[in-house]
C-alpha cells in the first residue's frame, strides 16, 4: 500500500496528535495520504467526516480514527468503492476497530508491506414502501446498513404495532418500542443491548430482535441471509399520523406512517475490513464485554 485516506473523528482525537503522527509517519515512508477531520454531528474547520470519493482519488486503504460510529460513517462514504477500512480505537467498546493507538507504527508498516488480510462484511438493504393513503414529502427511501436497520417509536408514541413477514408469510405481530434488523457485524451493537444474540461476523444470517416487546414470549429470531423481511406499521392511535421512524446505522431517522412497509434484504454490497491480527472473534468478545 502507498496511498492512504485518514478519516478522523475530531471529538475522539481533538488535538489531532495521533492523526498528525500517522500522517508524518506515512510521508516519511514515501506514502501519500489525504486527511479528513470532523465528527458525526457536523463539520469542523479542517473538513467533514462525511466525504465523497472523486474519480481523481485513488486510495489503497482508509484509516478510520474513532469508535465504531466512525467506522460506520466511513463505510457509508466508501460504499461504492472497494477501498478497505482499518479502524483505530479511540472509543469505548470498539468492536469494529481492531487497532489500538500504541500499535499504530507497527500497523502502518504492515499495511505498507501488504501484510494483512481483508474480510468482506455483509450489509443489508432496506426500502420503504409507502401507504398511499398518507401524503408525505419523502415517498421513496432506500438505504444500506453495515450494522442494523432500526424501526422504533416516534414522538410521543407509547408503543407501536409491527407486523413482520418473512418471505411473504406473517411471522409475528409485535406491540413494542420497535424492532432491530441486524447483520452479524451489528449483533454486538443495539441488538446486544436489546437482548439479541451475539453471532460471529463470518456467519451468513440476519437477526430480528424486538425492542421492549409487550409480551413475555417475544424473542429474537435468526433468519437466513436469503430471506426477505417485511415490516408493516400498524395503526395504534387514531390521532397520530407518524407512528414510527426508521434509521440506518444510527443515521437521522425517516418518519413512517401506518400502512407503510419496510422491505429488508441482503445487500449486494459488502464492507471490506482489514484484518491484521490473528485474534479470534470470541477472544475479542471476551475482552470487550468482560
Amino acid at each position: 500500500m502507498k496511498d492512504f485516506l485518514i478519516a478522523t473523528n475530531f471529538i475522539k482525537d481533538n488535538d489531532l496528535l495521533l492523526t498528525s503522527q500517522i500522517e508524518e509517519y506515512l510521508k516519511a515512508k514515501n506514502c501519500t495520504c489525504k486527511k479528513i477531520v470532523g465528527n458525526r454531528e457536523g463539520a469542523c474547520d479542517e473538513g467533514e467526516v462525511s466525504f465523497t470519493i472523486s474519480e481523481d482519488d485513488s486510495f489503497d486503504c482508509a484509516i478510520a480514527l474513532g469508535g465504531d460510529g466512525t467506522i460506520l460513517q466511513v463505510s457509508r462514504d466508501l460504499r461504492n468503492t472497494d477501498i478497505p477500512i482499518v479502524g483505530v480505537n479511540l472509543g469505548t467498546m470498539g468492536f469494529l476497530t481492531e487497532v489500538e493507538p500504541y500499535q499504530i507504527e507497527n500497523v502502518l508498516d504492515r499495511l505498507i508491506n501488504d501484510d494483512y488480510k481483508v474480510e468482506d462484511r455483509m450489509n443489508i438493504e432496506g426500502s420503504i414502501i409507502r401507504n398511499e393513503s398518507y401524503e408525505t414529502d419523502n415517498n421513496t427511501c432506500s438505504d444500506i446498513a453495515l450494522n442494523d436497520i432500526v424501526v422504533s417509536r416516534a414522538g410521543f408514541s407509547r408503543v407501536i404495532g409491527l407486523k413482520v413477514y418473512v418471505n411473504g408469510k406473517v411471522m409475528e405481530i409485535y406491540e413494542a418500542d420497535g424492532v432491530i434488523v441486524s447483520t452479524p457485524t451489528g449483533s454486538t451493537g443495539y441488538n446486544l443491548s436489546a437482548g439479541g444474540p451475539i453471532v460471529s461476523p463470518k456467519t451468513d444470517i440476519i437477526i430480528l430482535t424486538p425492542i421492549s416487546p409487550h409480551s413475555l414470549t417475544s424473542k429474537s429470531i435468526v433468519l437466513s441471509s436469503e430471506d426477505e423481511i417485511e415490516i408493516e406499521i400498524l395503526k395504534m392511535r387514531k390521532a397520530q399520523k407518524e407512528e414510527a421512524i426508521i434509521s440506518f446505522d444510527g443515521q437521522p431517522g425517516v418518519e413512517l406512517s401506518p400502512g407503510d412497509r419496510i422491505k429488508v434484504i441482503r445487500s449486494e454490497k459488502t464492507t471490506k475490513m482489514i484484518k491484521l491480527f490473528d485474534v479470534s472473534f470470541y477472544k475479542v468478545l471476551r475482552e470487550k464485554i468482560r
